[in-house]
């Protein structure tokens, strides 16, 4: 029997599926855990899954997933809500908490290479396992206990976004810097990804599998650890290609297999997803 919290999300997610037949969609970023200096458009509001699978050998195996809102404020700034739960085989299902996340893009123009500043407030529970990010000393190690909501993590999360368009490549590379506001030391990481379409012109036929609609690309992403002991020692790293499917006048699906680089990663982590968006959806509501 699920949670209270997930019944919460499956209630928001069934009063927004009315909004979601006819709408058109449009991915802004294809990859799930690097950022680009891709903005949502301004009144646009997208719905998006992001879940990971993990089955480390020493535990049991679990699905984390992170429910998201995004919406465009200003050209300039895009805000998001994100509320997260996950389910552990042989152990229960929980509800464990919510991020709420800003990016502002200070140069509206496109340049060689486009700054994107982000920041999150996250009030998460020990018992989380969206991981939307990893950073510091994170490990397989943290999976491995049986679920436990007793530890408030509120956290403070930083990070510097590059990004770049070239010949229909995107490279993209993000610095994190995350901190526990109970005064835990600032912990590290690193993300950097590359991806292109398939083909960069039309069909010149209407169709729905045409090779201009599917996106890939790969992504690299660990931990860099904390003040004290900053570099490579005790972290994870993670190398995953990236496949995404942006279906014409409809959603966006995407899907990862990720491979962990060394013993205190997930030897494999299968991440999926799923977005939708809504165009101007405050004049929509308002029947303009």
């Amino acid at each position: 029997m699920p949670s209270s919290g997930l019944k919460a999300i499956a209630v928001l997610l069934l009063l927004a599926s009315p909004l979601l037949v006819s709408r058109r969609a449009c991915a802004q970023g294809n990859y799930f855990v690097t950022y680009t200096h891709h903005m949502e458009e301004p009144g646009n509001l997208e719905f998006a899954t992001k879940s990971v699978s993990g089955f480390p050998g020493a535990g049991n195996a679990f699905w984390g997933n992170a429910v998201e809102m995004e919406y465009g404020v200003k050209t300039w700034w895009t805000s998001e809500l994100y509320l997260d739960s996950q389910t552990t085989a042989n152990e229960s299902s929980v509800f464990t908490g919510f991020r709420l996340e800003n990016r502002f893009r200070p140069l509206l123009q496109e340049h060689w290479i486009n700054p994107v500043l982000y920041a999150e407030f996250e009030d998460i529970n020990s018992a989380d396992k969206a991981l939307l990010e990893v950073v510091g000393h994170d490990g397989i190690a943290d999976f491995l206990g049986r679920n436990d909501r007793s530890e408030k993590q509120r956290e403070v999360e930083l990070k510097l976004i590059l990004s770049s368009n070239f010949k229909g490549w995107n490279l993209a590379e993000n610095f994190t810097s995350e901190k526990n506001i109970a005064g835990e030391p600032w912990e590290f990481g690193y993300a950097v990804a590359m991806s292109r379409p398939l083909s960069l012109a039309a069909s010149p036929k209407a169709c729905r599998f045409c090779r201009e609609n599917f996106t890939a690309g790969a992504e690299l992403y660990g931990g860099l650890g904390d003040r004290y002991s900053f570099g490579l020692h005790d972290t994870s790293h993670y190398l995953a290609p990236t496949l995404a499917f942006h279906m014409p006048s409809g959603p966006t699906f995407s899907i990862s297999p990720a491979t962990g680089l060394n013993s205190n990663s997930h030897g494999f982590l299968l991440r999926f997803g799923v977005a939708y968006e809504i165009n101007q959806v405050v004049s929509r509501l308002r029947g303009k």
